[in-house]
């Protein structure tokens, strides 16, 4: 599968909270695109793995995006080293995007910035064709995208651009609450 926009976002809720207003401006457009979670948030203060991953999946349906995984790498102890690379390649190589959206080039939450470098890194590297990686048996090709951007989160970082999503709030605002455990809750 062929994607218009990827986002690669460290942990569930970081896209929706980041950019779904861009993605649900891009899907209303016709625009495919996919979300790839890179942990499960297992060290979040609120809620479980079960449950992030559950309303991620909610999310995913609200956004209307074609395809929703979640790498399972441990939370707060990922690295930005081969083993992670690699991962990150066959995923762009597997759904060779046009264009990648990823994690703050550096925020409050260090896994933000961890992203961000790992995302730029595998984003450089799925495009030699001397790294050799497999997909269902099959070896993959060679592919770079196009675009690759950071999205801003925590703190403020001056943006390259802005997209128009004054049509889209509601979506974003409905993909964001469908991480309900992740809000305030009187008996957490």
């Amino acid at each position: 599968m062929k994607l218009d926009l990827l986002v690669f976002a460290a942990h569930p809720d970081d896209a929706e909270l980041a950019c779904s207003g861009t993605i649900a401006a891009h899907t209303a457009a016709g625009y495919s695109c996919g979300i790839i979670d890179l942990t499960r948030g297992e060290m979040g203060t609120r809620g479980t793995p079960e449950t992030r991953l559950a309303e991620a999946q909610k999310a995913a349906e609200i956004l209307g995006v074609k395809v929703r995984e979640n790498l399972g790498f441990k939370d707060v102890y990922f690295q930005n080293d081969w083993e992670h690379q690699l991962v990150i390649i066959q995923a762009i190589r597997k759904y060779c995007p046009k264009v990648v959206l990823a994690n703050a080039i550096r925020d409050r939450h260090s896994d933000h910035g961890k992203s961000a470098e790992l995302i730029e890194d595998a984003f450089f590297m799925a495009g030699l064709a001397k790294i050799k990686t497999v997909e269902e048996g099959r070896e993959q090709q060679a592919y770079r995208p196009k675009r690759l951007f950071h999205f801003i989160q925590n703190g403020y970082i001056e943006p390259d651009f802005i997209v128009d999503i004054s049509g889209y709030w509601d979506k974003k605002y409905q993909s964001i609450l469908a991480f309900k455990s992740q809000f305030y809750d009187p008996n957490s």
